[in-house]
């Protein structure tokens, strides 16, 4: 009888055993099903997710490179507007200011004809005139010619009109030393005479000089 109970003890334990490694492999296969089913929904979702993003992508860059295109060619329009509005205003200042700055330079020149010595003596000369008066007239004749052509110099260079102040200040420092030493009942004659040997003496008229100048700078305006 004992043989026959520990028969049937040892059947049970091996029984016990066995069923206790089906449920182990049971559990086992369960839990490895739900975790390959866990990452297969963790993959799909994430499919899920990108795809919405990769046919967004898909929209985005091609109207990015359309916007891309079409602001490069407004500013291209936008830039040929302005050069061509700039070349517009460019003209209509020439239209004004080129007949402006020629009557400049042509009352300039005027002027430096007139007080060129020669021409200066004979304009002003009087033969009632002594020496004193004809000096004074002088000066003053040069003077009065160069506040009338004062406004001129805004249209035309810096160096041109130095040289038209230069050349009224040397014709008016030969005047006056010319006029020195004279006696005071001394006739207008005689002072002409002097101013142009005094000019005779010079190397270079002034006014010739400064005449010279204005010149180069009309030819520039063709």
């Amino acid at each position: 009888m004992t043989a026959v109970s520990e028969n049937f003890q040892n059947i049970d334990n091996n029984s016990y055993l066995q069923i206790s490694n089906l449920r182990s492999q049971t559990q086992n296969s369960k839990l490895k099903l739900k975790t390959h089913t866990h990452t297969q929904t963790h993959t799909h979702t994430q499919t899920q997710f990108m795809d919405p993003l990769l046919e967004f992508a898909k929209l985005l860059v091609p109207a990015a490179v359309v916007l891309y295109g079409m602001y490069l060619v407004v500013k291209s329009f936008i830039q040929k507007e302005m050069d061509k509005a700039l070349i517009d205003i460019k003209s209509k200042n020439i239209e004004v200011i080129l007949p402006l700055r020629l009557q400049a330079y042509e009352r300039i020149s005027l002027f430096l004809e007139r007080i060129a010595p020669d021409n200066l003596v004979i304009r002003v000369r009087d033969n009632s005139f002594s020496a004193g008066q004809f000096h004074q007239a002088l000066v003053k004749d040069i003077r009065e010619e160069y506040s009338h052509n004062l406004s001129q110099q805004i249209y035309v260079s810096d160096n041109a009109w130095n040289l038209v102040k230069s050349a009224k200040e040397e014709i008016i420092t030969v005047v006056n030393q010319s006029a020195q030493g004279l006696a005071a009942d001394a006739k207008s004659l005689e002072l002409a005479k002097r101013i142009f040997e005094k000019m005779l003496e010079r190397k270079a008229d002034p006014t010739t000089i400064a005449l010279s100048q204005i010149k180069k700078e009309v030819r520039t305006l063709y």
